[in-house]
């Protein structure tokens, strides 16, 4: 077992988006700096915001760097083509949607190769941590929106009228596959788990300006290319129960072929998640209540909510404990 496979603690990296406040540090207990913060990128190797190490042996090293050093044995078998690629699959955020986001779309992977300069596409999925009375979500489209429609809609000032609205509460999870045309609205705190990408094209941004009294970029005729106009009025991903024993509950609440992502509830102070990273895919785990332990061969890490770890592939055996009741996310690359 080399010093540097060891479960791995990251450094956030925060963005001040204008539509962020405070709530990341009120309703989740997080430090953050002051005035605005929209998102805290959690685990990042995105070449714009690459998060650093903050344990161990690897501390001050950023994702990439990581990447580059441990290879197969930090991402897998699963990923040796994006090891190929020097991207680490995956990208993680918490987001404080104080005022509303754009409504907005991102491209699949081969429109974003050809288009974007080698980006990836971005499919993503949303685990809601905390909203307000009312609170809700666009995704999709209303029945019998077309790409002509959809745009006379929006050069007249009326996109609303296309646009499928969906309530949200704590708990639930909402899978956004690329093409899905989408904006998280006010008084919603999330965690999002995403591919490695940063690229959004935005439709319409309610008519506002930055700090400057400019208004931000649209990029409607790529979006209209890349928005699926067959996703009429979806709903939330319904979780599919994979066990119930010995109060440990696991249930998958996003699938796709760049990850799976896993709601694991600890009924008490002692239960336990026995795993094991053995070389096919690495582990994000991210406790979002309650408390919990990583046992592994080494010193064990302390996983309070809101915080994650990345197991690496070649980890070994490894154990998650809760110290009290716990609701914890799990994330994998599927086969």
């Amino acid at each position: 077992m080399t010093k540097h496979i060891y479960p791995l603690t990251f450094s956030p990296v925060f963005q001040n988006y204008l539509w962020g406040g405070r709530n990341l540090e009120t309703v989740l207990g997080r430090k953050i700096p002051p005035g605005v913060v929209a998102e805290s990128w959690e685990i990042s190797g995105h070449h714009s915001s690459p998060t650093k190490v903050d344990n161990g042996s690897l501390a001050g090293q950023t994702l990439p760097q990581v990447l580059t050093a441990l290879g197969l044995d930090l991402v897998g078998t699963r990923s040796q083509a994006m090891l190929e690629r020097g991207k680490f699959p995956l990208l993680v955020k918490l987001l404080d949607a104080n005022k509303p986001l754009s409504v907005q779309v991102h491209p699949n992977n081969e429109y974003a190769t050809t288009r974007e300069n080698g980006e990836l596409g971005k499919t993503e999925m949303w685990y809601i941590l905390q909203a307000k009375p009312g609170a809700h979500l666009i995704y999709g489209l209303k029945a019998g929106v077309t790409p002509e429609r959809f745009r006379e809609r929006l050069e007249a000032g009326q996109l609303e009228e296309c646009l499928h609205t969906l309530p949200v509460q704590p708990g639930d999870a909402v899978f956004i596959p690329s093409g899905s045309l989408h904006a998280i609205m006010d008084g919603i705190v999330l965690a999002e788990i995403q591919q490695n990408s940063d690229v959004t094209y935005r439709v319409y941004d309610w008519n506002r300006v930055d700090a400057n009294g400019q208004p931000r970029p649209l990029h409607v005729d790529k979006a209209i290319d890349v928005i699926n106009f067959d996703q009429v009025e979806p709903g939330p991903y319904p979780p599919k129960l994979i066990e119930d024993k010995a109060g440990l509950t696991r249930e998958v609440i996003s699938a796709c072929p760049y990850f799976v992502v896993e709601r694991v509830t600890f009924a008490a102070a002692g239960v336990a998640f026995k795993g094991a990273c053995t070389g096919e895919t690495f582990e994000i785990w991210g406790c979002m209540a309650g408390h919990g332990q990583i046992e592994w061969a080494g010193p064990a890490l302390d996983l309070p909510a809101v915080r994650f770890s990345l197991l690496p592939a070649a980890l070994g055996q490894f154990e998650v404990t809760a110290s009290q009741p716990a609701s914890m996310l799990r994330v994998y690359v599927p086969e």
